[in-house]
């Protein structure tokens, strides 16, 4: 099967795997970034802030893919791509030295400019470069090798940022200059470059059309709305349970499992204290999906693509929902465990189908589409894990309620940072950090949080088998 797909087939995943290194070495610990303490050089956002930057910022970056496919059909792939990545090299080391929320937002905007015009070129060369027999596997393929950059990315970022947080953003930006040259060099055009002039405002009158024309393919939209869900609970990996772990999971008890198997190892994976980093644990997800994904791809190939997407939702649904619902470390693995089944059934046949929606001369554009129900996930990601998770599950928010009921004024909480603010109430109740943790659990019920995810996932499963029995043709 391997040898039927040809080497810009190769390139092109090869190109997204170091992307996906880079994205996903700052997007994994960016939530970690943006909330951590101060004291620690993280930047000190609420959970508001933090849904609020990710969720419409992730959100701009999943939409405008419907509009730069159109771009990128008109003015070549590998052109697109050059342009791309050179905003990805700059905007990293951008990222790196800006501290203001209002800052930060308006680079990481630029940023995801970048990932936009990035996005369906690879999805898109994929389509172009397999056929009827290979294009289930072509894509199974093509998402493991998101999951290894995404897997290794958190990796790095993990040591690193012990270093010094820029030099997570010195990596993202020297791997997205590797792939500049990558490109340059090796990546050929999948189809007949068009090499005339474009006017702009040309282009962008095509670009609406073809936009305009897409949202007439009622049976299109009508699914691309139902997959919103999905993608709703999926970012939760980044947006809240980055958070979730570092606020709530003791990963000591994993740390003293691994050390009995091997030291070496432990020490590798884990910190000097004895813990392991919330991203080691959310980046399970891409490993588990490295090992299994070709399997699953194998497995479910011959299944009609919307059935399959409905089962993996539902089984996504209870991994979810099992990472929140406890603080113990050996259940929240086996949580992610079960979501990234569910994960590795539904996500590639996305794209698949989708993509066998499209006329030969608009690939590029209706893969671009299937960006659409990921921006409206980010949005609603970046709400839930925002104003909700501060409401019911932050902790902070939680410790400073907890002092107010102690008699402590609102006012003398606002110059502290989380460490300073913890530090305090440890002090006051007399509790280790892990103590406090457990009174905090116990009283406020920050698991909670579990009961928006699975409302959320079922309604993408009851929504899909409305669809797959009244409104898809077999």
């Amino acid at each position: 099967m391997f040898k039927n797909f040809p080497r810009t087939f190769w390139v092109a995943n090869f190109v997204e795997l170091f992307e996906r290194w880079a994205w996903y070495g700052l997007f994994m610990v960016l939530a970690l970034y943006l909330t951590g303490s101060s004291d620690s050089g993280a930047l000190g956002f609420t959970q508001t802030q933090k849904g609020l930057l990710m969720g419409t910022v992730v959100g701009i970056l999943y939409f405008l893919p419907v509009l730069t496919g159109s771009i990128a059909d008109n003015l070549g792939y590998k052109r697109t791509l050059l342009i791309s990545l050179t905003i990805y090299a700059t905007g990293y080391i951008l990222l790196s030295l800006v501290k203001s929320f209002l800052l930060f937002y308006l680079v990481f905007l630029y940023v995801a400019i970048g990932s936009s015009l990035f996005k369906p070129i690879v999805s898109a060369t994929v389509q172009k470069t397999t056929n009827k027999e290979t294009v289930s596997v072509g894509f199974g393929i093509f998402y493991m090798i998101v999951n290894i950059g995404a897997f290794l990315g958190p990796i790095f970022s993990s040591k690193l940022r012990g270093l010094g947080w820029s030099y997570v953003f010195y990596m993202a930006a020297a791997l997205s200059v590797f792939n500049l040259l990558l490109v340059l060099f090796f990546y050929k055009e999948p189809a007949k470059e068009n090499t005339s002039k474009v006017k702009l405002g040309e282009l962008f009158k095509l670009v609406f059309k073809n936009f305009a024309e897409v949202l007439k393919d009622k049976r299109l939209l009508i699914f691309l709305l139902l997959i919103v869900s999905f993608w709703t609970i999926y970012n939760q990996l980044f947006f809240a349970l980055p958070v979730f772990i570092e606020q709530w999971v003791n990963t000591h008890p994993l740390y003293e499992l691994l050390s009995k198997i091997s030291i070496s190892f432990a020490s590798t994976v884990g910190t000097t204290h004895g813990t392991i980093e919330p991203e080691m644990i959310t980046n399970l997800d891409a490993g588990f999906i490295i090992l299994f994904q070709v399997i699953i791809s194998n497995i479910v190939k011959k299944m009609f693509p919307v059935k399959t997407i409905m089962t993996g939702i539902f089984i996504a649904t209870l991994g979810i929902t099992l990472t929140f619902l406890t603080a113990n470390i050996f259940y929240l693995i086996l949580g992610i465990f079960i979501f990234s089944i569910g994960e590795m059934s539904s996500s590639p046949k996305v794209t698949e189908y989708i993509a066998s929606l499209a006329p030969p001369d608009k690939t590029a554009l209706y893969v671009g589409t299937s960006f659409i129900p990921l921006s409206l996930g980010n949005f609603l990601a970046g709400f839930i894990s925002g104003n909700y998770y501060q409401v019911v599950a932050d902790k902070v928010t939680i410790m400073k309620e907890e002092l107010a009921s102690l008699g402590v004024n609102a006012s003398q909480l606002k110059s502290l940072s989380s460490t300073k603010i913890s530090d305090m109430l440890m002090q006051m109740k007399g509790m280790d950090k892990w103590q406090l943790t457990s009174y905090l659990w116990d009283k406020y019920h920050p698991y909670n949080y579990w009961i928006a995810l699975f409302s959320i996932g079922m309604f993408a499963v009851v929504s899909l088998w409305v669809y797959y029995k009244f409104l898809t043709k077999r």
